[in-house]
């Protein structure tokens, strides 16, 4: 099966490194079949339901000037969302205003995403074209891309139209755990200390008790 991502991944530059250090013939088969498929990858449930189960991500745009940039968005589990014409689409809200991704982006649409599961050591590559819309201009996004509850003033919304994507080994990727998750495991820890404590000071009160009787 071809795939998009490899398609625009793998340049000529990137082929020859391949090709330099060994690794060209594992990926040949998928990238060196007669044609070119401009059709973009499609997201499965598997990429969908990895997507939605995300608190984060990392942005990635290239300036005017040639420059990439890297920026780290966030919010509550599942701020990002798959759409019904297959896009991926979040909210935005105030930050530090300096609007480095969103000024790349009206230059140079394309941007990549990296979704990390660092639990379970997993990650998804995505490539795409991003469109930011203000608030105004957009209104039926309110509903599918809002946030309910957020403690924060709402600005744009974006939406990016996939092209293609790609997951990566685990190799590498340090497990990491959120407050969250960590309180999952040590949360019934703690509830079982301190009913051993109950247990403990009732039985040390039974036998104070117990000596105090004549």
């Amino acid at each position: 099966m071809r795939k998009r991502f490899f398609d625009l991944a793998f340049t000529p530059a990137v082929r020859e490194q391949q090709t330099l250090r060994g690794s060209r013939n594992a990926y040949s088969a998928m990238t060196e079949r007669p044609g070119t498929d401009a059709t973009a990858d499609v997201l499965a449930e598997r990429e969908i339901a990895f997507i939605q189960a995300r608190d984060s991500f990392y942005l990635a745009t290239v300036s005017a000037t040639g420059w990439p940039y890297v920026q780290h968005r966030g919010g509550p589990v599942g701020f990002v969302r798959h759409l019904a014409d297959g896009t991926l689409g979040w909210a935005e809200y105030i930050g530090n205003r300096q609007y480095v991704s969103i000024g790349n982006a009206t230059t140079d649409d394309r941007v990549a995403m990296l979704f990390m599961d660092y639990p379970h050591q997993e990650r998804l590559k995505i490539l795409g074209h991003m469109r930011a819309h203000d608030l105004d201009s957009r209104p039926d996004l309110a509903t599918t891309l809002g946030v309910d509850g957020y403690r924060a003033k709402l600005e744009r919304f974006v939406v990016v139209t996939v092209e293609a994507f790609d997951w990566n080994c685990p190799q590498h990727i340090t497990p990491r755990f959120t407050a969250a998750e960590v309180q999952t495991v040590v949360g019934p820890l703690q509830a079982r200390i301190a009913e051993l404590e109950q247990q403990l000071a009732a039985a040390r009160r039974a036998k104070v008790v117990g000596i105090a009787k004549p």
